[in-house]
């Protein structure tokens, strides 16, 4: 073997030495960590085993916490909103939801100050035991164990410091997490139960696709970590009301598509969502590159910073030290998050909460229906409609109204027809029984529960017998007698799966005499008092129309 041969396997087998010495010291951590890694998420491991098998469901989930659920949240933020709202009211003054969220969490946000006025504090404290320690080395003595045993204590200082930092830090940003979401969670609540009472007025001043960008973009404000630009507060509001045009123009590009692709009308289509998407995404990408230049800055002028700092400091006559140097750079580095970036950001974010405080409140601030029906009592078994000299307005900037002089009173069991050419107010005259015209004079008592049925059929995808259940238990017996009433039992024995069969996307598998008794056969099934049916016999034959009337 040569003498190159010899020193190379010498290193060879030196190098295989320090390795094995390195790996043994660095596997007994490493595998610490592994162990108390998996045993935190050891709780995790039945849900992982169930979604290497198949698809995780909803049933598959873990139960959300009671303190979680929308409808506690939603209904203790409604209280408050509501003493607002009845408390503006008295003043003469409009509502103002900051304060319903500011007097429904502030105990929780104060709470979380306190955490972080530990933290920053401790951020500025370790700066402090560092360079003492470091001085300690600057100054070494061998003899003066007042001096070693003062520099354990500030190790130890550094140590404590340091680990809590790290339970402080990652507890106060998972509450505040939690806080947002819970606060997320209730303006979801708000927003989905007023849009169920909206009225026909307030209908005409809001689309689905603001609801649907309100439940979407604006309550994520709430609980959202991303850092946005600090400049660009404005068009927070401006990519909002594009987002609201974009999805109104969908949805109705949605609902036509038949029409659409009749006509072949796809490209003019297709350049009006392409031309609403352009402007809604340049936008986006206004506050993208802001963003971006605030991150830049960030972190050049974190280096800037410190070399003007360190140059001042000698330029006036002092020495560097490296005690010196390490508490100032660990001091500009515990506040320089906190004063350059987070401090920017709390202030950005809470613009574009006001932004999104400001719609969702007009949005909770328009018109509900009129409650003009009252639940039987228990005692009261007699349930009726009395309407006498009433006078309704759609538009009140019109002369005529829609509604004029009308009376009437219907009692239990009795049956009451309005016969009259197309916009004479019929379908009107039930709207004002619903609540959904208010009057403008005139008085309307309606005793008993409601139930209704469009002139327009309205079924969701699902099944036929979902469909007329409606949330409502199965009772065979009543079932039956609601399919013959309604003509659906022929169409039960049609079709492939009988009442089973499923419902296309707006009733699609249903030609309009089905879908129109599938609509009556749901109101039917409800156990109401009063029946209100409008034109129910428009989509049927004179055969079906005939049986639906004498049933």
């Amino acid at each position: 073997m040569s003498r190159y041969e010899r020193a190379s396997a010498t290193v060879t087998s030196t190098s295989s030495k320090y390795l094995s010495v390195i790996q043994n010291v660095l596997a007994s951590p490493i595998k610490s960590f592994v162990f108390l890694f998996s045993c935190m998420t050891s709780w995790l491991n039945p849900l992982f085993r169930i979604g290497s098998k198949r698809r995780l469901e909803e049933d598959d989930m873990f139960e959300v916490l009671p303190e979680d659920r929308s409808k506690r949240l939603g209904e203790e933020l409604q209280s408050y909103w509501d003493r607002e709202v009845e408390k503006a009211t008295k003043e003469l003054r409009t509502p103002k939801l900051t304060k319903a969220i500011i007097r429904c969490y502030w105990k929780s946000y104060a709470v979380l100050g306190v955490f972080t006025l530990i933290e920053e504090t401790i951020k500025v404290i370790q700066p402090v035991f560092l360079g003492k320690l470091i001085k300690y080395f600057e100054n070494y003595d061998r003899d003066d164990l007042a001096s070693l045993y003062e520099a354990y204590g500030y190790a130890a200082g550094i140590s404590l410091s340091t680990l809590g930092l790290a339970l402080l830090h990652h507890l106060y940003f998972y509450h505040v997490q939690r806080a947002g979401m819970k606060i997320r969670i209730a303006m979801c609540h708000m927003i989905y139960k007023k849009a169920l009472c909206l009225s026909a007025t307030a209908m005409g001043q809001t689309t689905t696709g603001q609801i649907v960008n309100l439940l979407s973009n604006d309550v994520n404000k709430f609980d959202e970590n991303e850092l946005f630009e600090f400049w660009g507060y404005n068009m927070r509001s401006k990519t909002a009301a594009l987002t609201d045009s974009r999805i109104r123009t969908m949805n109705e590009v949605v609902s036509g598509i038949r029409i659409i692709k009749m006509y072949a009308w796809e490209k003019p289509f297709a350049a009006l969502v392409n031309d609403v998407r352009r402007k809604e995404i340049s936008k986006i990408m206004s506050s993208s590159y802001l963003r971006g230049l605030n991150m830049a800055s960030f972190f050049t002028a974190n280096k800037i910073i410190l070399f003007v700092t360190f140059t001042v400091y000698v330029l006036v006559g002092n020495t560097i030290a490296a005690s010196r140097v390490f508490v100032a750079v660990s001091l500009y580095s515990a506040v320089r998050l906190t004063v350059t970036l987070f401090f920017p950001s709390a202030i950005e974010k809470v613009s574009e909460a006001a932004v999104s405080v400001r719609r969702i409140k007009k949005f909770l601030l328009l018109d509900e229906l009129v409650k003009t029906h009252l639940p039987l009592a228990q005692e009261k078994k007699e349930s009726s409609v009395d309407i006498q000299d009433l006078i309704c307005y759609w538009d009140k900037t019109l002369d005529a109204p829609t509604i004029q002089n009308v009376s009437f009173m219907v009692k239990p069991g009795q049956l009451l027809a309005v016969i009259g050419p197309v916009g004479a107010g019929k379908s009107s005259l039930l709207s004002t029984v619903l609540g959904e015209l208010p009057a403008e004079k005139g008085v309307i008592k309606v005793k008993g529960e409601l139930t209704y049925a469009s002139q327009q059929p309205w079924v969701f995808p699902g099944t036929i017998r979902s469909n007329i259940l409606f949330g409502k238990e199965l009772q065979p017996q009543r079932y039956e007698r609601v399919l013959r009433a309604c003509a659906l039992k022929r169409d039960m024995e049609v079709l492939p799966e009988g009442d089973l069969t499923v419902i296309g996307d707006r009733g699609a598998t249903l030609s309009g005499g089905q879908k129109a008794r599938v609509n009556l056969a749901r109101a039917v099934y409800q156990d109401a008092d009063i029946y209100l049916l409008d034109d129910p016999l428009s989509a049927v034959d004179a055969e079906v129309g005939r049986h639906l009337f004498e049933q």
